[in-house]
């Protein structure tokens, strides 16, 4: 992961001029000081300073060290031509590195510069970013919304960006009454793909595990109930357990009994992602339910878990780099005065692994 460090590392020099109030040709942290300080190899802070030199927030000067450049001094409204705002949820794993990438690299071969925050799902968090995005005088912004399907309090945020024409796309997900483009995986086609299979594989007790505070999670729910009502399945709302965010870890610890209970008389389940996929495998296993023999988990997400997990997944791939990629274009299309079609929809695409058991193949013997 270190080599998505140093863009983490780029955003905590520019707090930290601003915090300690530093001015341009103040003497700044050696090389060696952020090694310690981030945990990182100095090829990655040397990447961080590459690029604060570029925007002439810092300048190194050869035999004298590194000093507050000019560029550190300048209000919001002066600052690098091309800068854009990326702000995702998460970063540290999971899929979102890949995204990240993906966008970063389709705005560095346009000559622009990222800058990046991260929300952790908070919408505290996504205040405070937009706003230090704002202030840094941004000419565009890639968002992954925190809590899209709950309401959010920082709408006169986005109004502002709207009035300032300030291009806006967001990725994932977006808020429902949001009007800027989105690309995302088709989640609703998802849950449907996945649901589907566990039917053409002989399944017709199937529960579902879905987060309550996303869109997506919505959207995954609805493909999973549209495959049930196609299969002839009715009442499958009833076992479906819906989770917040916040909450996913307790539900494997203090909630158990709950989902075991959800798991009573069904032989498979459907999982929000595939990070809830495999923290049911353990609970499975340590439960002595076998997986796929006793029940069958499927997630969604191709994560780099999926492969890797104690039963590998069958799940949905995720486009995650291209998506990134898809939402960078997008973004400079509208800097560019192009406006969106619409929202850039990928198809996804089931991934059969183990986790599934074929249950047409127990018939026939």
């Amino acid at each position: 992961m270190e080599n998505y460090k140093y863009l983490m590392i780029v955003e905590w020099v520019r707090k930290y001029i601003k915090e300690k109030g530093l001015r341009p040709k103040d003497r700044f942290l050696t090389e060696k000081q952020l090694c310690d300080i981030h945990g990182v190899s100095r090829q990655t802070v040397r990447q961080a300073l590459m690029l604060l030199e570029s925007d002439d927030i810092i300048m190194r000067v050869r035999g004298s060290g590194t000093f507050v450049g000019s560029g550190a001094g300048r209000s919001g409204q002066n600052t690098v031509k091309g800068s854009i705002g990326v702000i995702s949820t998460y970063f540290s794993d999971y899929i979102f590195p890949h995204i990240v990438t993906g966008a970063e690299s389709v705005l560095g071969a346009a000559g622009s510069t990222m800058q990046l925050a991260i929300t952790h799902n908070q919408v505290a968090e996504e205040y405070q970013a937009l706003c230090s995005m704002l202030a840094n005088g941004v000419q565009g912004l890639i968002v992954e919304p925190s809590k899209s399907a709950l309401p959010n309090p920082n709408m006169e945020l986005y109004a502002r960006l709207k009035h300032e024409n300030i291009p806006l796309v967001f990725f994932n997900a977006k808020y429902p009454w949001a009007d800027q483009p989105c690309a995302a995986m088709d989640d609703h086609a998802a849950g449907r793909i996945v649901t589907d299979h566990l039917f053409d594989c002989g399944h017709t007790e199937i529960a579902g595990i879905f987060a309550l505070d996303d869109i997506q999670g919505h959207k995954r729910y609805s493909g999973f109930m549209d495959s049930c009502l196609a299969h002839g399945v009715k009442g499958s709302e009833n076992n479906v357990l819906w989770y917040a965010t916040a909450e996913r870890t307790d539900m494997f610890t203090n909630s158990a009994d709950k989902l075991l209970e959800l798991l009573r008389g069904k032989t498979a389940v459907v999982c929000y992602n595939d990070m809830i996929a495999v923290k049911l495998l353990r609970l499975c296993r340590e439960n002595g339910l076998r997986v796929p023999d006793d029940i069958s988990v499927a997630g969604i997400d191709d994560s780099q878990y999926a492969s890797i997990c104690e039963v590998p997944l069958t799940t949905v791939h995720h486009p995650q780099k291209k998506l990134g990629e898809a939402a960078a274009k997008l973004l400079l299309d509208m800097i560019d005065g192009i406006t969106p079609a619409g929202d850039l929809l990928f198809t996804p695409e089931l991934v059969v692994r183990d986790s599934v058991k074929d249950m047409r193949m127990r018939e026939e013997k």
